[in-house]
């Protein structure tokens, strides 16, 4: 017979210990368990957020495979298991909806071809630009130059680039405002 003081040694972890387990230990059956707990609540969250049933299980394997590959920065003082999981779900539904309004581009368009009577010195001065662009993002410091490309140039939100990178919303903010005041004054200095 136990003790009724003492925890019950078969006490189950909760999902934020299963969740460090798994960022710490790569804890294959924590992440098992934290899998059958979360795929069909997060499917129910993405289908009440509109996704369709298949669109559905894709964000689900998506959304937990980036549990499992960035488990080691979960913080449990900064959010519970459930809400630091969910918000990524939400980010994958995010992304998929960007990517599914992004129209698909016709090589043959005519829109697309570039007027044949565009002058040359407009060109050269285009070349110039994306020199000048190039060499001022030359300037910037790693961190700020990687965060810029992230959220321009692969045009991810910037709440994605903080769970990402396993840095806080504000940090990353500062660092993409700085960086671009930057650019700014690095393209002005140049003309």
């Amino acid at each position: 017979m136990s003790d009724p003081a003492s925890p019950a040694a078969d006490a189950a972890p909760s999902m934020d210990d299963l969740l460090v387990s798994v960022g710490r230990d790569r804890d294959r059956v924590a992440f098992a368990a934290l899998f059958g707990h979360f795929a069909p609540r997060l499917k129910a969250y993405l289908r009440r957020l509109g996704a369709d049933p298949v669109g559905c299980e894709e964000l689900v394997q998506e959304a937990m495979l980036m549990v499992w590959r960035r488990a080691d920065s979960f913080d449990p003082r900064q959010a519970s298991a459930s809400t630091w999981i969910f918000t990524i779900a939400r980010n994958k539904r995010v992304d998929s909806l960007r990517r599914e309004h992004r129209p698909e581009i016709d090589p043959d368009d005519p829109a697309l071809v570039p007027d044949p009577a565009e002058a040359a010195d407009r060109m050269i001065e285009a070349a110039q630009s994306t020199a000048r662009l190039r060499d001022a993002l030359r300037t910037l410091p790693p961190e700020q130059a990687e965060l810029l490309h992230l959220a321009y140039f692969e045009d991810k939100p910037h709440s994605v680039i903080a769970v990402e990178r396993g840095l806080p919303l504000g940090t990353v903010k500062s660092r993409l405002r700085l960086a671009m005041d930057r650019l700014r004054k690095a393209l002005r200095d140049e003309q």
